[in-house]
């Protein structure tokens, strides 16, 4: 409810702290009625802030018998008459009018894209869309998932547990309906229980979570997946995998779907919306194959395309057995070296980012040009990194910078900075949090991980946070990062550590050297000191 007239505003202040009321309840009505018409609705209002003017109420919805059972402030009925004579200042709005001052979020998730685009890792990469937005946003440099494959990572993001919590540590096809989820509520179903009209599509679990979980998250999922395809034919399968393969696609833009997603939650962006939304959309590329439109990879000259810069020889020899181990699943790189065809794949990523990337632009430009571009949320994440060569390997799934890095983008119309970037380390785990406190939402039922951000979406380059993000692959094997240091532990006991102050890339594990025994004691307290059981089923893969 907003108060527009000042003297009005001054007298129900006055009244409000005066009798020292937390909250009171109002009839949804301007005319006098008897209490049985009152039944359907009443609304639940407390002070948000009395500073600016117009001020702000927030209210709940409840049925008349709810808010009879409530405990309120005892006062009498005399009591509660005067602030009904009070409240004859004031305009009372419809609760729909009021709902829709939440905020809207638009929840955007890209599949597999590393750290080259936008922070700097890899030259010259196609990204504009990203560039651009990057001006209205927070951009968080050091943005970390909690796993570092996709179904762990998505499932710790729209649960807000990390995996050492849930038990989610792979890719396992039936994650959210294991008996080990229940009673944890995701995003999603937080904001269809708060009321928001929820819309999901694309890419957004990996793996579904099964209809019944599906129905409580969204008002609609009729374009939800779609799939990682087109695939190159068998004959044009390099190393004989359909995903670790790459071709310019001649097709049809309609032909992926990320365009046909992209398109529906366009076509949702321009529709009329009569409560709050909660928009996700999946984008699949830049997840192998690699494929894309063949005017993304005219986009770049393969020939001229360098190395990146953190990958060099022999750069294992002072990793430890289980990082080796994970490098080294499927030897992809290995096969694609003896089939000298390295510079075609990484032509191929790159490819698939510049797509990604111009499917984010279609999707932003659709809100800029909407009603609702400046009361709606944008959150834009990757669900980790990923090596294309750098510590000999190709592909995820390994609790090093490369695969654990991501990028993280927010902008929330009025409170955060424009084209700030933040170099305090934050989780993946920390968006739930940050939405809820964003929108005000009732808190889901499990206790959350993460931590609100909205301090660095004001202050980015504040001091103060000193927290560290923990990451893990598999159980037992985790990793700490702090502003300076990556720590790593792997379930067998051996270590790494790299002062990224000195090297970027992770060349030098200084595990071993005493100089850095404190370092390592001081976020070693980080570890979980708890991990629960795998959840585990049929068709569990690494990657």
């Amino acid at each position: 409810m907003f108060i527009n007239d000042s003297n009005c505003c001054s007298k129900v202040i006055t009244l409000f702290k005066s009798r020292c009321y937390s909250y009171f309840w109002i009839v949804q009505t301007e005319t006098p009625v008897d209490s049985a018409s009152v039944r359907d609705q009443c609304l639940h209002l407390r002070f948000e802030s009395v500073n600016d003017f117009p001020f702000r109420f927030l209210l709940t919805e409840r049925s008349i018998d709810q808010a009879i059972a409530l405990p309120r402030p005892v006062r009498t009925m005399k009591r509660l008459a005067s602030i009904f004579s009070w409240l004859a200042f004031a305009f009372l709005f419809l609760a729909s009018n009021l709902a829709a001052e939440k905020p809207n979020v638009l929840f955007l998730v890209v599949d597999d894209l590393n750290d080259y685009p936008l922070l700097g890792n890899y030259p010259n990469v196609k990204a504009p869309s990203l560039q651009q937005f990057s001006q209205k946003a927070v951009t968080f440099e050091r943005g970390y998932c909690a796993a570092p494959i996709c179904v762990p990572s998505r499932t710790a993001t729209f649960s807000g547990k990390n995996p050492w919590s849930t038990g989610s540590y792979y890719n396992q096809p039936t994650t959210w309906p294991h008996e080990q989820m229940k009673g944890m509520e995701s995003i999603p179903e937080c904001f269809k229980r708060n009321g928001y009209k929820t819309f999901g599509a694309g890419k957004l679990f990996h793996q579904g979570p099964g209809k019944e979980r599906m129905d409580a998250m969204w008002d609609d999922y009729s374009n939800y997946g779609g799939g990682f395809g087109p695939f190159p034919e068998e004959s044009e399968q390099v190393i004989g995998s359909r995903f670790f393969s790459y071709k310019a696609w001649n097709g049809p833009d309609e032909d992926f779907p990320d365009v046909r997603n992209t398109d529906a939650a366009i076509a949702f962006l321009q529709s009329s919306h009569d409560r709050p939304f909660f928009l996700a959309l999946g984008l699949y590329r830049p997840h192998c194959p690699w494929t894309a439109p063949r005017r993304f990879f005219d986009e770049y000259n393969k020939s001229r395309l360098p190395r990146p810069p953190g990958r060099i020889r022999d750069d294992l020899d002072d990793a430890r057995p289980m990082g080796i181990e994970f490098a080294q699943v499927g030897d992809r790189l290995k096969k694609i070296n003896d089939q000298k065809a390295y510079r075609d794949f990484l032509h191929g990523y790159l490819a698939s980012v510049t797509f990604a990337d111009w499917n984010v632009g279609r999707i932003l430009d659709a809100l800029w040009a909407s009603p609702h571009a400046e009361d709606t949320i944008v959150v834009l994440w990757s669900d980790h990194g990923y090596h294309f060569g750098e510590k000999d390997h190709i592909g995820k799934a390994t609790l090093w910078e490369q695969a654990t890095r991501s990028l993280v983008m927010m902008r929330v119309p009025g409170y955060s900075a424009d084209s700030e970037r933040c170099e305090k380390p934050i989780s993946l785990v920390d968006i739930y949090p940050t939405l809820v406190a964003l929108c005000d939402l009732e808190e889901p039922p499990q206790r959350l991980d993460g931590v609100d951000l909205s301090p660095l979406l004001k202050k980015p380059a504040r001091k103060k946070w000193k927290r560290p993000v923990v990451m893990a692959h598999g159980p037992g094997s985790v990793a700490v990062r702090d502003e300076q240091y990556r720590y790593i532990r792997y379930a067998d006991g051996t270590e790494e550590l790299f002062d990224h102050a000195t090297d970027r890339y992770e060349f030098f594990n200084l595990a071993d050297l005493a100089a850095y025994s404190k370092v390592k004691k001081k976020l070693s307290k980080h570890f979980p000191d708890r991990w629960a059981p795998e959840i585990r089923n049929e068709g569990a893969r690494l990657w």
